[in-house]
C-alpha cells in the first residue's frame, strides 16, 4: 500500500490545541540545543586537535634532540608534553565533564519541554515551515520520503 507522500508524517503534525506561540517556543529551545550540539562538536574537535598537538610535540622533542639541541628538547618535553590544558585537566576530562553535566541536562530538559508541550514531537516548527515553503505536488518537494520495504 502506498502512502500519500503529500501528507506529512503524523510526528510532523501539530497536536490539537497547541498554539503558534508554543510551537515557536519549543522550536527556539530545540534551536538552542542544536547550537549546543555544534559547540559540543567543536569541543570534540578541540579535544582531538590538542591530542594530536601533544603527539606532534613529542615528535618535535625527538627532532630537536636529534639535531643536537638536547637542552631545548628537554625543556619542551618537561614543560609542554603531556601538560594539562586547564588546571588539573586534559581535554578528555573537559569533554567528559561537559557531556555528563551541561549537555546531558540540557538534552533531558529539552525533551521534557517537548513531551509536555507538543507530545514529544521534534522539529515541529521546521515541519510546518516545510509545508508552507514547498511546492505541493512537485517532484522533489514531497512531504515525506517514499515507503521502504
Amino acid at each position: 500500500m502506498m502512502t500519500d507522500r503529500e501528507q506529512p508524517l503524523p510526528d510532523h503534525i501539530r497536536p490539537d490545541g497547541v498554539s503558534d506561540e508554543t510551537v515557536a517556543a519549543a522550536g527556539k529551545l530545540s534551536e538552542a540545543l542544536e547550537t549546543v550540539e555544534q559547540a559540543r562538536g567543536n569541543l570534540y574537535a578541540f579535544h582531538q586537535l590538542m591530542g594530536r598537538a601533544d603527539l606532534l610535540l613529542g615528535d618535535a622533542v625527538d627532532k630537536l634532540a636529534e639535531a643536537g639541541h638536547r637542552e631545548l628538547a628537554d625543556r619542551v618535553q618537561t614543560e609542554m608534553v603531556g601538560r594539562n590544558v586547564l588546571e588539573g585537566r586534559w581535554t578528555f576530562q573537559i569533554v567528559e565533564d561537559f557531556d555528563d553535566g551541561y549537555w546531558t541536562e540540557f538534552r533531558e530538559l529539552e525533551r521534557q519541554v517537548r513531551d509536555e508541550l507538543v507530545r514529544g514531537r521534534r522539529h515541529l516548527f521546521e515541519a510546518e515551515m516545510k509545508e508552507q515553503r514547498r511546492t505541493h505536488g512537485r517532484r522533489g518537494h514531497e512531504a515525506r520520503p517514499a515507503e521502504e520495504g
